[in-house]
């Protein structure tokens, strides 16, 4: 294993312990590329709001978040323009970017569409409806399951939409579980409509007094978001049967973990939403069957 696929490996495991328990599935060439797409999108991640694996590295100031981002996200969109374009890059993200879309012909469009949903939040854009929310979350994840379904061998449109899908879902369920974690840095995923609606004033969904509100609207949201898990299920016939097996792993765990928010309603975000090793280890298993 060469350092570029070594240092995605270790990017993965520390970023998302659920992904790279179902990346293990794939088969071998397969996995590391999962791996090295995964590396870049946590790179470009955690690079807008100067984060490690998404934690603010110890004694960090907050940086000037308008300022800032502006020009992290312009460095992401020319070092991923020269990726794409082959030319020298050394940032080892980069490098296994550069790799696996070169290996998989990934569009640059692609790139760019994920790159776009940082924008969104550079730009704090407000989310006015639930097609505002859908927009984000096909950005930030929907484009990067269509990425994923490329490294996987899918071409065909409808395997590929149904890779969109399921990268919705899981970005619904990261809004769901995240919700006090966002407005404490200012951002807010859940139409406005729908919290005008509960008769929760903007910029409060963090005061307790709105806990009770605010688990009924993410109950809403994680109805869509099973709206976009059931359709997705379709697309596991456009795959290989350990990259099948991979994927429905995965999304039993992160659908899992929309089922605890649901379960806890107002105590949602007591403690962080997790699946025990336990039933991750069922979802291998029922993953396989699936």
């Amino acid at each position: 294993m060469d350092a570029v696929v070594s240092n995605s490996r270790n990017t993965i495991r520390k970023g998302s312990r659920s992904f790279a328990l179902a990346s293990r599935l794939f088969a071998t060439t397969t996995r590391e590329h999962a791996w090295m797409l995964y590396a870049w999108c946590r790179h470009c991640d955690d690079e807008i709001d100067g984060q490690e694996l998404g934690m603010l590295p110890a004694n960090q100031p907050p940086h000037d978040r308008l300022q800032d981002q502006r020009g992290r996200l312009a460095r992401l969109v020319t070092e991923t323009h020269r990726a794409l374009a082959g030319e020298a890059v050394t940032d080892p993200a980069f490098v296994a970017f550069q790799r696996v879309a070169r290996e998989h012909a990934i569009p640059e469009r692609h790139a760019l569409e994920f790159l776009a949903g940082f924008g969104m939040d550079v730009a704090d854009f407000r989310y006015r409806t639930l097609d505002d929310t859908l927009l984000y979350c096909y950005r930030v994840a929907g484009v990067v399951g269509v990425m994923m379904a490329l490294v996987m061998g899918v071409r065909a449109t409808g395997g590929l939409q149904r890779a969109a899908d399921l990268g919705i879902a899981f970005q619904l369920t990261n809004i769901s579980r995240d919700v006090l974690d966002d407005a404490r840095i200012g951002r807010c995923y859940l139409p406005a409509e729908w919290l005008s609606q509960a008769r929760i004033p903007a910029g409060e969904v963090a005061r307790a007094e709105h806990r009770p509100a605010v688990a009924a609207v993410v109950d809403r949201l994680l109805t869509e978001a099973d709206r976009y898990y059931e359709s997705s299920l379709a697309g596991l016939q456009s795959l290989t049967f350990r990259s099948g097996w991979a994927v429905a792993t995965a999304l039993g765990v992160y659908r899992d973990i929309g089922r605890i928010v649901r379960a806890r309603g107002s105590q949602a975000w007591d403690t962080r939403a997790v699946v025990g090793t336990p039933r991750k280890m069922l979802y291998v298993t029922s993953g396989m069957w699936r």
